[in-house]
């Protein structure tokens, strides 16, 4: 059994859960999110929490046991307090700004980057290094910081680029001066 599928998911108080045919709805205080089931597990909601149970105990049904559980326990999270991603930027010059629903982003380059994120999404920039990207939906929230990140990977010599907080780059030695 699985570690993870086989734990319920506890409901908060604002968070609703319906199961109908094969797709699970969540709604909350900051939203809602829906995803479709597969086959192979069934999800049902009782005494304020919902457990996720597979069918048989074929390799993909024992996969999608603890995927599905973490992909609802992730909705309930999402719609109740919601998921936010900092990035730091690091680099003599390198910045970002608001310009309305666009993110600029200055990075070294001969041109400045726009960005403009789905409407799901909520991006601040508190001041002028760092990117804070917030929304309901865990991946989408992931899948735009990534992005971001990918105009200007952190590099390993000087450690300039957009990095995500807490990330530890890992510097390496220039070239040995010769001899």
């Amino acid at each position: 059994m699985s570690r993870i599928g086989k734990m319920p998911i506890r409901l908060a108080d604002q968070a609703k859960v319906e199961v109908k045919e094969n797709m699970i709805n969540v709604t909350g205080p900051k939203g809602a999110l829906s995803q479709a089931l597969v086959d192979e597990v069934t999800v049902s909601v009782a005494d304020g929490a919902v457990t996720v149970q597979r069918k048989d105990d074929t390799k993909r049904s024992k996969a999608m046991h603890g995927l599905y559980r973490m992909l609802v326990s992730n909705m309930v999270e999402g719609v109740t307090k919601g998921f936010t991603r900092k990035l730091e930027m690091s680099g003599v010059g390198y910045r970002a700004e608001l310009k309305g629903d666009l993110l600029a982003l200055t990075l070294g380059y001969s041109h400045m980057i726009y960005f403009k994120a789905p409407a799901e999404i909520k991006i601040e920039v508190p001041d002028p290094t760092t990117v804070l990207v917030s929304g309901i939906d865990k991946a989408l929230v992931g899948q735009i910081a990534a992005k971001i990140r990918s105009f200007r990977k952190p590099e390993p010599y000087r450690g300039k680029g957009i990095k995500y907080e807490g990330e530890v780059i890992r510097r390496k030695e220039g070239k040995a001066a010769g001899k």
